[in-house]
């Protein structure tokens, strides 16, 4: 019920329209019920023999045109209000995805989320549109109906409505059979939904590894799941649809029987018969569309259910609405005490005690799983510690407007994700206002200065879902690209160059040299090459600091530095930032 309250709730910016259209139902529920009336006084007007029938036929045919004309315009203005519902909820889920902490995306299925987004979102709006319409229409209908047939005859209308109550009994009892049915079915297409986004989005994979049957009968199973459980929900309808179908026709009979000798005998006129018997039939669709109706709420409230739990979801890493944009300064780092773990699991990082002073390039280095991604991940604030503190330029991250920290830090991570836009529009993301001389500056300093001039319209050229017209090694110097083009205070490249060949790899990191100088830079490094553009190294071991100094300090002093560097980083040769095209001994 509270649910239910809730989605009322997305109604109040639509008040008027919905107002609107109750009163156009009203009405047109009113003009209809004349329809019968006037038929049985046409009836009684042949019976006793009268000629002038032409007032009672432009009655009728009046009639209908006006419910024509009230029904058109209330489905004009519900559909208004049904679209505005969907429109805002769509919005605000958009919205509210976008204020969650990245800890949140880390365990939700991205189909999980787009099934909210649109399926259930859907149920939501066709119910609040166009279902409460329907059901105060059925139960209008009912009521004007039901005080006519008892004016004219208290006898006879308890006859012929003796069904109502319980075909009312009957379509409730469906409804909270129905309810946890449909939320079940609700989770099962949500998982199909997820099954579907993810054999697409790793259709390259699939096909790489000729795993196509084993994905579709993975997927077979998710549609046989939702298959199964729809059927439950199709027996109920099965089983509940007839029978509210069903038990208004024994008003019908009632009323043939009953109402038929009252005729026979004249306690009532024929027109009043055939009156009584257009009242029972129209009030047959008004109780099955009740039954629909009510399976329609059911389906909005399952589905609001989980649109509510993803709306009632609180963002964990939050500012205060007056918080000041970060201050500026050179891009100082500084972490206190920093012990994090994701949500629910151990300790990452325990204990962390760093100073990074500005302009200075860290290389972050560690077995898998010492924690090297989560630590420059709380410098943006993309997380919250747990305990501890993480200052930059003397501010702790949580003080200042999350939006102004996170342009002052660029991040350029290992997975470069493009959006399905232009090469130009991709790297001027952060910068949209960017002249297109510095988008090509910024590609040129990336290494893309040969893909540019290669392709049918430079900057302009579409570069797919996903950035899959390009390969690796492009979508990362395109990531790069657009991280130099945003000027950043800080600049963290987790193993960004992992994707590139070396020759490739030589010229990103020249331009990265030139452009790191005078900036504080954090890299994940795999390779020796790109410990070399490190000031100092920072290596981590179980969450902790085990180690810090120069390269060839840690091969002195630090054992677990000498064996990541003989076992873990295969390569023997590395560049200088001094002379980025000089090849010097690396062990």
């Amino acid at each position: 019920m509270r649910t239910f309250r809730r989605l009322l709730g997305f109604l109040r910016p639509y008040r008027r329209g919905v107002l609107v259209s109750f009163v156009l139902a009203a009405a047109a529920m009113g003009v209809g019920v004349l329809v019968p009336y006037l038929v049985g006084r046409t009836v009684d007007e042949i019976r006793e023999g009268g000629v002038d029938l032409w007032p009672l036929a432009l009655a009728v045919a009046g009639a209908g045109l006006l419910r024509l004309a009230f029904s058109v315009s209330r489905r004009l203005v519900a559909g208004r209000v049904s679209l505005g519902v969907e429109y805002d909820l769509r919005n605000r889920i958009y919205e509210h995805l976008h204020s969650l902490e990245l800890a949140f995306f880390d365990s939700q299925q991205t189909g999980q989320l787009m099934s909210r987004a649109t399926v259930d979102l859907q149920a939501v709006r066709f119910f609040l549109g166009y279902g409460l319409i329907f059901i105060m229409q059925s139960a209008l209908t009912i009521l004007i109906a039901a005080g006519v047939m008892f004016a004219v005859d208290p006898d006879l209308a308890a006859v012929s409505l003796a069904p109502t109550p319980l075909v009312i009994w009957v379509a409730f009892r469906y409804g909270r059979r129905n309810r946890p049915a449909t939320q079940e079915v609700q989770q099962r297409i949500a998982e199909l939904t997820a099954d579907a986004e993810e054999n697409v989005s790793g259709v390259r994979v699939v096909k790489a590894f000729a795993q196509e049957q084993r994905q579709l009968r993975r997927f077979r199973k998710a549609a046989r799941r939702v298959f199964d459980q729809s059927m439950v929900s199709t027996r109920l309808r099965a089983f509940y649809g007839p029978l509210i179908n069903f038990l208004p026709q024994l008003g019908l009979a009632a009323l043939l029987f009953v109402g038929g000798r009252q005729a026979i005998e004249g306690t009532i006129t024929v027109g009043d018969f055939v009156a009584f018997y257009g009242y029972v039939l129209m009030l047959t669709s008004p109780m099955r569309m009740l039954g629909m109706a009510l399976g329609m709420a059911q389906r909005a409230v399952a589905s609001g259910a989980r649109v509510f739990e993803l709306l009632d979801r609180a963002p964990r890493v939050t500012a205060q609405p007056d918080a000041p944009a970060l201050p500026p300064g050179a891009g100082r780092v500084e972490m206190r005490g920093v012990t994090f773990g994701y949500e629910g699991g151990e300790p990452v990082l325990r204990d962390i005690d760093l100073e990074v002073e500005p302009g200075r390039t860290v290389a972050v280095v560690g077995p898998t799983g010492s924690g090297k991604t989560t630590l420059v991940m709380l410098i943006p604030r993309l997380y919250d510690v747990d305990a501890g503190a993480v200052l930059v330029d003397g501010v702790d991250v949580r003080s200042v407007d999350p939006a102004s920290l996170r342009r002052e830090v660029a991040v350029v991570s290992d997975d470069a994700f493009l959006f399905s836009a232009s090469l130009g529009e991709n790297i001027a993301y952060a910068r949209p206002d960017a002249s297109e001389e510095e988008i090509l500056a910024a590609a040129r300093r990336a290494g893309l200065g040969e893909l540019i001039e290669g392709l049918p319209e430079a900057l302009h050229t579409l570069v797919g879902e996903r950035g899959l017209t390009l390969s690796g090694g492009q979508r990362q110097r395109v990531a790069i690209a657009r991280a130099l083009l945003a000027e950043p205070r800080i600049l963290i490249l987790d193993d960004a160059t992992s994707s590139v060949d070396a020759t490739t790899e030589s010229r990103i990191k020249a331009a990265l040299g030139e452009v790191m100088e005078g900036r504080t830079t954090f890299v994940i490094a795999h390779r020796l090459s790109t410990i070399a553009l490190a000031d100092e190294v920072v290596v981590l071991e179980g969450g902790r600091v085990a180690a810090r100094g120069t390269h060839s300090a840690l091969l002195r002093g630090s054992e677990l530095y000498r064996e990541i560097a003989e076992k873990g980083l295969p390569d023997r040769v590395f560049l200088t930032r001094e002379d980025p095209e000089r090849e010097v001994a690396g062990l």
